[in-house]
C-alpha cells in the first residue's frame, strides 16, 4: 500500500481541503478513513470522489481527474455509461433480490457461453475474489486434491487460500530462491495451513512448472494462473508458456483456472482465451464485466460446473440480483454487438505512441508492458517477464512521476505494479492532456531527484 508524498501532490490550484475534511470525519468510523486499504493514500492525500463522467473523475473539492485507473479496470467503456445505467434504473422499480433467480440470470449467462471460450455454463458472484474462491473449491472438490499453483507477481483476490505473494527481498540476503520461491501470507490472520498448501512459482518458466508437476503432480488441484499479470505491470505471456500450463493439466490430471477478472471483456470480447489461443477448465470474470456494477462470475466446462450442487456447494445473497445482471447483460450485449473493445485497444495504442514521443526528450530508459487496453510504463530499457524482473526497475522514480501526474489531473496509480487502464471515452483530447501532464511531471521530477 503506497502512499502519496503531499508536498508533491498537492499545489496552489489542487485543494482537498474538502477530502481531508471528510478524511478526518471519516477515520473516526473507518479504519484509516475507506473501506478498503489501498484507496488509503496518506492522511492529506486520500480523496474522495463525487462522481465520474467518462474518462474523468471529480473529488469532492472540485478537482477534476483522467482516471486511467477506472477503479482497477471495470468502467471500460468509461464512467456512468448513458446505456449500463438506463438498464439499471429500469430493473431497480422492480425489485433487487428475492431469494428466487430472475430471468435476467439466462440471460447473461447464454452471452458469456457465446463470448467466453471455456464457458459451457456458468454461475454468478459479486467480486472477483468470490469467483476465484469459488473455482477453487470446484476444482479440489473435481479432483480430490488440495494443492494449488499460483505465480509469483500475481493477484487472485482477499480469500485466505490465495493471499500469498513471494517472498523476494530488494537485495537478495533474504530472497527466495527462483527455483523455489517461498510463498509468503500478505496479511495477518491467514491459517498456517493454507501456506502448506500454496506452491508459489516464477511466472514464464516452463522448464520449472514441468519439473515441479513431475514431483508433486498427485497433490495438486489447481494451476491459477493470471494470463496476463494485472498485478506487476500487465505482463504478458511468453508464446509457449500459457499452451505448456494447458498441456501439464492435461497430462497429470490438474484443473486449469485461468484468473480473467481483469482481462476478461477487456482484451477482447473472448478475454485472454481469444487472444492467447489457450482453453482453461474454469475462468473467473469481473471488473469489466458490469461496467462498474458489482458483478463476478466463475464458468467453464460442463463436466467440471455440474458437480455443482452434487456435492458441490455454491451460493450469495446477493448472487445473480437484479442490478448486477441488467449491468452485466447491457454491458455485454456492448461489446458482443459494438466496437467498443476495440476502440479501447486503439487509445491504448494512441496513448502509448505520445508518451514514447514525450520520454523520447529525454534521457530516460522505458519501455511497455502489457496489453494496450491494460498497459504499465516500466522505467527500464526491456519489459519485465516475471516479478523479478518488474522489481529491477526504477520504480523510486515511477512513484516520483505518477505523484505529480496526480497533481496534474492524471490519475493513475502510485504503484508501477497496477497497469493504466484504458475506457472507451478516452478522447484525443484526454490523450494530449496525458501527454502535457506527464511532460511537466518528468520535468519536475528529474529537477527534484
Amino acid at each position: 500500500m503506497l502512499t502519496l508524498t503531499p508536498s508533491l501532490t498537492q499545489s496552489p490550484t489542487q485543494s482537498l481541503t474538502q477530502s481531508n475534511e471528510y478524511f478526518r470525519k471519516a477515520s473516526s468510523y473507518l479504519p484509516l478513513g475507506v473501506t478498503s486499504n489501498y484507496r488509503y493514500w496518506g492522511e492529506l492525500d486520500t480523496r474522495y470522489i463525487v462522481r465520474g463522467k467518462g474518462a474523468h473523475i471529480w473529488d469532492v473539492d472540485g478537482n477534476r481527474y483522467i482516471d486511467l485507473r477506472l477503479g482497477y479496470g471495470p468502467a471500460i467503456l468509461g464512467h456512468a455509461d448513458d446505456r449500463v445505467d438506463a438498464a439499471v434504473i429500469e430493473a431497480l422499480q422492480r425489485g433487487v433480490t428475492f431469494a428466487m433467480s430472475v430471468p435476467e440470470e439466462t440471460e447473461v449467462a447464454k452471452k458469456m457461453v457465446d463470448l467466453c471460450p471455456c464457458v459451457e455454463m456458468v454461475r454468478f458472484a459479486n467480486s472477483g475474489t468470490e469467483a476465484t474462491m469459488h473455482a477453487l473449491r470446484l476444482a479440489r472438490a473435481y479432483t480430490g486434491r488440495e494443492k494449488l499453483i499460483m505465480f509469483e507477481g500475481q493477484y487472485h483476490g482477499l480469500h485466505d487460500s490465495v493471499m500469498f505473494a513471494a517472498n523476494i527481498g530488494g537485495d537478495g540476503y533474504w530472497s527466495s530462491n527462483r527455483r523455489s520461491p517461498v510463498a509468503y501470507p500478505i496479511s495477518s490472520g491467514v491459517p498456517k495451513f493454507h501456506q502448506q498448501l500454496v506452491i508459489m512459482l516464477p511466472f514464464n518458466d516452463s522448464e520449472v512448472l514441468e519439473r515441479t508437476l513431475e514431483q508433486s503432480w498427485g497433490e495438486i488441484a489447481a494451476v491459477l494462473v493470471e494470463p496476463v499479470l494485472g498485478n506487476c505491470g500487465g505482463i504478458l505471456p511468453d508464446p509457449e508458456f500459457l499452451r505448456t500450463i494447458r498441456r501439464l493439466c492435461d497430462e497429470n490430471g490438474i484443473v486449469m483456472i485461468m484468473d480473467e477478472v481483469k482481462t476478461g471483456f477487456r482484451l477482447a470480447r473472448g478475454g485472454a482465451q481469444e487472444v492467447f489461443g489457450v482453453i482453461p477448465d474454469l475462468a473467473t470474470y469481473a471488473k469489466a464485466m458490469g461496467n462498474g456494477y458489482p458483478v463476478a462470475a466463475f464458468g467453464g466446462k460442463r463436466e467440471l460446473m455440474q458437480n455443482i450442487g452434487s456435492g458441490v456447494t455454491h451460493g450469495g445473497t446477493f448472487s445473480g440480483n437484479r442490478l448486477s445482471m441488467a449491468a452485466a447483460n447491457t454491458a455485454l450485449g456492448i461489446y458482443q454487438n459494438t466496437d467498443a473493445l476495440d476502440q479501447v485497444k486503439k487509445n491504448g495504442e494512441k496513448l502509448q505512441t505520445v508518451i514514447g514521443e514525450v520520454l523520447s526528450n529525454f534521457d530516460l530508459e522505458f519501455s511497455f508492458s502489457g496489453h494496450p487496453s491494460m498497459f504499465s510504463l516500466i522505467f527500464a530499457r526491456e519489459a519485465p517477464r516475471e516479478y523479478r524482473e518488474w522489481k529491477t526497475s526504477d520504480n523510486w522514480f515511477y512513484q516520483e512521476v505518477a505523484a505529480r501526474l496526480v497533481k496534474r489531473g492524471v490519475i493513475t496509480d502510485p504503484d508501477s505494479r497496477e497497469p493504466w487502464f484504458m475506457c472507451a471515452a478516452l478522447t484525443d483530447e484526454d490523450i494530449t492532456e496525458i501527454a502535457t501532464a506527464l511532460e511537466d511531471a518528468v520535468k519536475d521530477a528529474l529537477a527534484n531527484a
